[in-house]
């Protein structure tokens, strides 16, 4: 329950975790120095009433545990296309219809601040707010800033970034605004034991390197093909985890590959008792990998179905010898077994676990997020 004192903080973001992960992150270290300087702050999240949001938000709790947001409020989104689409049209009036229930839902909390990350829901709260004299920061978490960010950066105060790099694709007027922090990441992965993954995976006794492949929650089509095609091979050299998503798994058995549908508060234990990461190039996930330092190799989602986010991601890490990238036509068997056999080695996983570590640097994002949140509210 919201107390008389409290200060109303107001998070939006949604669609994919991507999107709602890292803001929680940051929503719990703001509720952490509000209460180090005795301050009482009520966490409230505005996501889509339809597809995933709630129940991630409701789910996530801190190290405490405490639920992350004290309230979740569905709006309806509609998604922005930048192509032509039958359903646009009935999307416009869903984005119509939730940033008039943005409104109302602002004008019941009255916060402080509202934070953004990113998804299409996050454009009506923050055009709401802006109307309403909220101020408004917006983070992307991307390497290229999506069209939801560069909405919202019309009404933000500050423009929250990953990467240094990140300004050049903004509006020249708009650059004063920007504060580069890195993407923030779940203290859980500051956290995670090897050890507590090992016992997880019933592993113990293993002595071959562990390759956990991420298909995500709803599943990579092309990476589970791709393990399931090579199996017999990868297991000669690897232990393999693979997290298939939740309507693909199967009866695949081999004594040196277990499979989970979903990896959920296991996750970021399983990651640190991995050697090397099989993943997607989405922002969130390869930093999470990056923190517990492990060697990636990303097939980054290519295609019509993507503004190319995940191939930007993925160089940018590859550049910096935190990644081997297989990209589009070199995403096939022989380029796979090419690049885990150059990482069987253990000298080359720690020099790229060297390079993962220089590149997320030595501080926590959420933290410097939360502080610049918490100014926003307090002052000072």
């Amino acid at each position: 329950m919201k107390d008389d004192k409290s200060i109303t903080a107001v998070f939006t973001g949604g669609g994919t975790g991507g999107h709602i992960y890292p803001g929680l992150a940051v929503a719990d270290e703001l509720r952490k120095k509000a209460a180090a300087r005795g301050v009482a702050v009520t966490i409230c999240w505005i996501g889509s009433s339809s597809g995933m949001d709630k129940t991630v938000v409701e789910k996530n709790i801190d190290e405490e545990g405490r639920k992350s947001a004290d309230a979740f409020y569905g709006i309806p989104a509609g998604k922005l296309r930048r192509y032509f689409s039958l359903k646009t049209l009935s999307d416009t009036f869903k984005v119509v219809g939730g940033f008039f229930a943005s409104l109302a839902i602002l004008i019941k909390l009255k916060p402080a601040v509202l934070f953004s990350k990113g998804g299409f829901v996050s454009v009506p709260p923050c055009a709401a707010a802006k109307l309403l004299g909220i101020p408004v920061y917006t983070h992307e978490c991307d390497f290229t800033p999506g069209l939801a960010t560069k909405i919202n950066s019309i009404a933000a105060k500050r423009i929250l970034v990953s990467y240094k790099e990140t300004e050049r694709f903004f509006k020249a007027s708009y650059r004063k605004k920007i504060i580069v922090t890195g993407n923030p990441v779940r203290e859980a992965f500051y956290r995670a034991s090897p050890e507590r993954g090992r016992a997880f995976l019933n592993i113990s006794g293993n002595t071959k390197p562990v390759l956990l492949v991420l298909g995500g929650s709803s599943g990579a089509v092309q990476i589970n093909e791709l393990v399931r095609e090579n199996l017999d091979r990868l297991c000669a050299s690897f232990f393999v985890v693979h997290q298939t998503g939740v309507k693909n798994a199967d009866s695949v058995r081999h004594a040196d590959y277990v499979q989970y549908p979903f990896l959920y508060s296991e996750m970021s234990d399983v990651i640190a008792a991995s050697d090397i990461v099989l993943s997607r190039a989405g922002a969130n996930s390869i930093w999470e990998c990056a923190v517990l330092k492990k060697p990636l190799v990303l097939i980054p989602l290519t295609g019509s179905g993507t503004r190319g986010d995940q191939e930007d991601n993925a160089r940018y890490f590859a550049e910096r010898g935190a990644a081997v990238v297989l990209s589009r036509e070199k995403a096939n068997s022989e380029e796979l077994l090419r690049a885990l056999e150059k990482l069987s080695s253990s000298e080359e996983r720690r020099l790229m676990s060297e390079n993962c570590a220089a590149l997320v640097g030595s501080g926590k994002p959420s933290e410097k997020i939360a502080e610049i949140v918490y100014t926003a509210m307090f002052g000072g």
